[in-house]
């Protein structure tokens, strides 16, 4: 978990990414975060049950809707919500066979976190992407 090859991995490898969580309000970190990702590229689906839609994208109420409106295209689920939330978030992205878990600053649940990697899907908990992006540089090095 958090390791610097894995971090890379996942920058450079992903192109989707659920992000449960976004809101539709500027301000929030979820949403700038997002957005700047978009920016550079990166497809953003918000997973938000209380939004129709952000950044131009239609919103799902759960990953489980996502995944199956988006034909199982999701590479990364990036989680924006309190850590008591992670576990439920984990179970799905575990049984969707989604291969990469971002968990966002702040955002720390090691049991969660434990039972996705043995599961075979690698984790980034604690840890803004928009950081560790902006760090690695934009430019896809892969």
């Amino acid at each position: 978990m958090n390791e610097p090859a894995t971090i890379r991995e996942i920058l450079d490898r992903v192109h989707t990414i659920a992000v449960v969580g976004l809101t539709n309000r500027e301000g929030r970190a979820s949403y700038g975060v997002s957005r700047f990702m978009q920016s550079q590229g990166y497809r953003i689906i918000p997973v938000n049950p209380r939004i129709e839609s952000s950044l131009g994208e239609r919103a799902y109420p759960d990953l489980d809707a996502a995944f199956t409106a988006l034909d199982g295209n999701i590479d990364l689920v990036n989680v924006f919500r309190a850590p008591e939330h992670v576990p439920e978030v984990v179970k799905d992205a575990i049984r969707l066979k989604i291969p990469y878990l971002w968990l966002q600053e702040g955002v720390i649940h090691a049991e969660a976190a434990a039972q996705a990697e043995a599961a075979g899907v690698k984790v980034v908990m604690d840890h803004c992407i928009l950081k560790e992006r902006m760090a690695a540089g934009w430019r896809n090095q892969g």
